[in-house]
């Protein structure tokens, strides 16, 4: 990895072309992602000492991002874009018109010199958010940094760049189509978990406890899609361990980083696609679920649920559309009924 990453980003800034080699700074960078060690335990590793590492750790993200973030993480932008991620969830995971799949995650940091509350979240620890959309294969398709732990839930998701466009109808999101066997326009969507807040272009799983046959089936197979953006953040996270320690520094360097390993976290798997084990895999035969590696992982902490929101009737009356259609032999995969029918 460092040896194919060096000359690219040797070209993009001047401090990276100082006299201290560029492979070490890249080198000491990655090792500084991949276990999150402290700055004075690299220096002893990379004899460079911790206040030279502080400096450079940040111009390496930024060069990072700059050489590979256009290229790897990019948001579709065109109707035909976006029904390439959503064949690709058809394909895989068997649930159609699906954008993507979004949630948050915390950041653990130390708390800010004079910050306040503004980064203490509800789960008791100060935090920055990082808001994403993955598609059908684990890689981010869009990546909000930067939003305070303390910020309020509802509010974190909604100022985000995507949802304004999507909103105001500038995020080239296609036109309804018919789902596979069909005749009924059903409107391009993204999946979400209970928290987020019901729109036709967001679906979530139904929330009340008394669920009929068809709703409960509904949720499985749109939680059967949404599982994929908890194993994206998983893949980061066992694969950038930083992320799994209270991290000491700044918050304008907290969000280069988190944003750095983000894009190298889709370099890796546009590149090494096979390379993936951690994730929750489904048995071929059976299709049981067989959690991934990530999920027994005690350190790994929980994901972001957001709240606020007023459900609208259309959304309402799609996604109950939505329900009968994975029910009826147009929309059903044979083992939905055996994963939602208790034993």
């Amino acid at each position: 990895m460092v040896e194919k990453l060096t000359p690219r980003l040797q070209k993009q800034s001047t401090f990276m072309r100082e006299p201290l080699q560029v492979g070490l700074k890249l080198a000491a960078t990655l090792r500084f992602l991949a276990t999150g060690n402290s700055y004075p335990s690299l220096q002893y590793s990379f004899r460079v000492e911790a206040s030279t590492i502080c400096k450079f750790i940040p111009e390496v993200c930024k060069a990072i991002i700059a050489v590979y973030k256009d290229e790897v993480l990019r948001c579709p932008k065109t109707e035909e874009e976006w029904k390439e991620v959503a064949a690709r969830f058809s394909s895989r995971w068997n649930y159609h018109n699906c954008l993507g799949a979004v949630d948050g995650k915390h950041i653990a940091m130390k708390k800010p010199p004079n910050a306040g509350s503004y980064y203490y979240n509800y789960k008791g620890f100060h935090s920055i958010v990082l808001m994403a959309v993955a598609d059908a294969t684990y890689k981010f398709l869009y990546v909000d940094v930067g939003a305070e732990g303390g910020a309020s839930d509802g509010g974190t998701w909604s100022n985000c760049s995507l949802h304004d466009a999507v909103e105001k109808n500038r995020a080239g999101v296609p036109q309804p189509e018919p789902l596979p066997n069909d005749d009924q326009p059903v409107p391009y969507h993204f999946v979400g978990d209970d928290a987020f807040a019901l729109r036709t272009w967001m679906m979530k799983p139904f929330s009340h406890r008394s669920q009929v046959l068809r709703e409960r089936i509904y949720s499985y197979r749109l939680s059967r899609a949404r599982r994929v953006v908890e194993n994206a953040f998983g893949i980061l996270c066992h694969r950038f361990r930083c992320f799994l320690t209270t991290m000491h520094q700044h918050p304008d360097t907290i969000n280069l980083i988190t944003m750095c390993a983000c894009v190298l976290h889709n370099l890796i798997i546009m590149r090494y696609p096979h390379a993936i084990s951690e994730v929750d895999r489904e048995d071929p035969d059976t299709h049981d679920l067989i959690p991934g590696g990530w999920r027994t992982d005690r350190h790994l902490q929980g994901l972001l649920p957001l709240t606020g929101h007023h459900t609208q009737k259309d959304a309402k009356d799609q996604r109950d559309y939505l329900s009968h259609y994975y029910m009826s032999p147009a929309g059903a995969v044979p083992w939905q009924e055996r994963m939602v029918v208790a034993p």
